[in-house]
């Protein structure tokens, strides 16, 4: 599917709930694109058509960013890693600290979950600010694992989330104002 249609599918589904989940912020809600049959299956072929060389296993952010990286995965015939909120794991951990636009968090992954040297995809529902993202890179990386992309279904204008991925191109999806 034509990469526009994609983002017209995403744009007749997203949700925006204005003061969620706190006064002033905008929240981009990818709910009903999931929902839909087609607009999921559209998302998850971007993705999985996606021009990202070798890849070894698919990250997907806890938690909108699990059900497309796990479709992705199985598309591409490969491993799925969930990279989880702080206490959610067993076993030894990574976790990396960041700032929200809203707050702070902690994720955390199992390296062991794939040999060093494995090439990741990284897929999350939104790129905003990029500390959700940002973090989960350093934690592939810290981790031995090398991060062959970063895919988001929404990227939020206006905001710096590219700019906290220096050496990182991110697919987006579709764009929207962060306002």
């Amino acid at each position: 599917m034509h990469p526009d249609a994609v983002a017209a599918l995403i744009d007749a589904h997203l949700r925006t709930v204005r003061d969620y989940p706190s006064p002033g912020i905008l929240f981009r809600d990818v709910t009903p694109v999931y929902a839909d049959g087609p607009t999921f299956a559209a998302v998850v072929d971007a993705f999985a058509t996606h021009q990202w060389g070798q890849v070894d296993a698919v990250l997907g952010i806890e938690a909108r960013g699990f059900g497309i990286a796990a479709a992705m995965a199985y598309a591409r015939g490969v491993g799925m890693v969930s990279v989880r909120k702080a206490g959610k794991l067993p076993g030894l951990l990574l976790s990396e600290s960041y700032a929200l636009e809203y707050g702070e968090a902690t994720l955390e992954v199992q390296p062991d979950a794939l040999p060093p040297g494995s090439r990741v995809v990284i897929l999350d529902d939104l790129l905003a600010t990029g500390g959700t993202l940002a973090a989960t890179v350093r934690l592939a990386e810290r981790a031995g694992w090398i991060v062959g992309g970063l895919g988001v279904v929404i990227a939020l204008d206006g905001l710096p989330g590219r700019e906290a991925l220096p050496d990182h191109e991110v697919f987006a999806l579709s764009t929207y104002p962060a306002s």
